[in-house]
């Protein structure tokens, strides 16, 4: 047979059900000059990722307290609530990829140690920590811990929330930065797991 275009507008098999398969094994098949639509199964999706902007947030020392990430970058089904709650609820089942990031700073410099926290219905999922200090004399200014996971999520009331933790030596607040993204909360659901 030659080369050659195919204009069609559906293509089926034969039976109406069943396997299509385009190219043989070995064989590229091209499809950047057009465009493809994916079922939703075929989407890593919901996903979102949220940083804190609007202000520093003040945290107190020795304590976990909620990041209210409230500037969206994405997110694909509005399943982030960055004015309310500050949580992710995804609308779909499956393994979902989460990450959060959050610089704490203590401009005393005596920070003994950071930690980020990922919630799942409201109990610690997993942890990131940095710590300054084998005595209280050697302490540091601030930190962000990165943490990320695979959590399965039920689809419909499952939820993630970011929390920090910060410890210094004489106690008092701390803040988390609300600059340059270096604080941030995102999700994305894993396809093919």
């Amino acid at each position: 047979m030659a080369d050659g275009i195919l204009k069609v507008g559906t293509i089926t098999t034969s039976s109406g059900s069943g396997t299509i398969t385009l190219g043989a094994s070995g064989e590229t098949v091209d499809m950047s000059n057009g465009t493809m639509t994916l079922n939703s199964s075929m989407k890593m999706t919901p996903a979102f990722e949220a940083t804190l902007t609007g202000s520093a947030q003040t945290i107190n020392d020795a304590s976990y307290t909620k990041i209210n990430c409230d500037t969206e970058v994405y997110d694909t089904d509005g399943c982030y609530d960055n004015s309310t709650n500050y949580r992710f609820t995804p609308t779909t089942a499956g393994k979902y990829y989460v990450y959060g990031k959050a610089l704490i700073d203590n401009n005393a410099g005596n920070m003994r140690n950071v930690v980020n926290v990922i919630y799942k219905n409201g109990s610690s999922l997993t942890l990131g920590a940095v710590n300054f200090h084998s005595s209280d004399s050697n302490d540091g200014e601030g930190a962000s811990a990165f943490i990320a996971t695979v959590v399965d999520m039920n689809g419909s009331s499952d939820y993630l929330e970011l929390y920090v933790y910060g410890d210094t030596v004489s106690g008092g607040t701390s803040s988390v930065d609300n600059n340059e993204r270096r604080t941030a909360f995102g999700a994305y659901r894993l396809i093919g797991v």
